[in-house]
């Protein structure tokens, strides 16, 4: 991966995460493929800010039936990041 913005695929709005965002901790959908180790340069350098941690987890995607003709398809499998963040940094992106 040469481009960092090619690790973090999007940021990752949901209740959990912004009660995170209380203890400085950061949630995004990143590239199956990313180390923790990319997941930080990455972050540090769009963004600015200096990393502590790196956990990541692997979500598998749900089966969902099809209404129409009762078939069933998947959601996509997900790579997630939570990234926590040195005290007194922050992302605007996610300011409320």
């Amino acid at each position: 991966m040469s481009d960092n913005r090619d690790i973090i695929v999007k940021p990752i709005v949901s209740e959990k995460s912004y009660e995170l965002l209380e203890q400085n901790v950061y949630t995004f959908e990143v590239n199956p493929d990313a180390t923790k180790p990319q997941i930080r340069d990455a972050v540090e350098s769009i963004f600015g800010v200096r990393v502590l941690k790196v956990n990541t987890l692997n979500r598998k995607g749900k089966r969902k039936r099809n209404r129409r003709n009762f078939t069933y398809g998947r959601r996509s499998d997900q790579k997630r990041a939570l990234v926590t963040l040195a005290e007194g940094d922050s992302i605007e992106l996610f300011d409320v």
